[in-house]
């Protein structure tokens, strides 16, 4: 009898560990954040292109994560991604000339926004635009831009050797 209630404890245990367990993974991937908008302050991007950028993506200075991305939405007059930070208050210095980008995470990676900070006295205040900004690169577009490169180099080499030869026939 003892036997079967230590073993019934035991099952308990572990079967309340699966469930914090559980818990803890599902809160990590539906992106619950420290970031809240009582201990952080906004501030708005403006990107011709964001890529892949998603919110709740990292925002980050120096590989440091500082905040994260609040939400993105197009604006209907010029058409450009209006991109919302969430900065931790910690990071309340920053100089109003700072400037942002979005990189990947390694060659595949997510998209992320980096913040380097300028040299600016006034700092960035809730509200506030950040106004100097670098698209993110896309693969295609670059792959693409690539492509057309080396078949419009190719084609004007082949006329221009084709006249060249005839030149010398003569």
């Amino acid at each position: 009898m003892l036997e079967k209630k230590g073993l019934n404890l035991t099952v308990g245990m572990f079967i309340v560990a699966g469930a914090l367990a559980l818990t803890v993974l599902a809160l990590k991937v539906s992106g619950f954040s420290k970031y809240s908008t009582h201990n952080a302050y906004t501030v708005m991007a403006i990107f011709d292109n964001i890529g892949d950028l998603k919110v709740r993506a990292p925002v980050t200075i120096a590989g440091v994560r500082v905040g994260e991305v609040a939400s993105i939405v197009v604006d209907h007059h010029s058409f450009h991604a209006k991109v919302q930070l969430r900065i931790d208050k910690q990071q309340d210095q920053l100089p109003s000339d700072t400037s942002a980008k979005i990189l990947t995470a390694g060659v595949i990676g997510a998209n992320y926004v980096e913040l380097i900070p300028g040299f600016n006295d006034e700092v960035l205040k809730d509200g506030m635009v950040i106004e100097d900004t670098q698209s993110a690169i896309v693969l295609e577009n670059l792959i693409g831009q690539v492509i057309y490169s080396l078949t419009s180099g190719n084609s004007s080499s082949s006329s221009s050797s084709s006249s060249g030869s005839g030149g010398a026939k003569r």
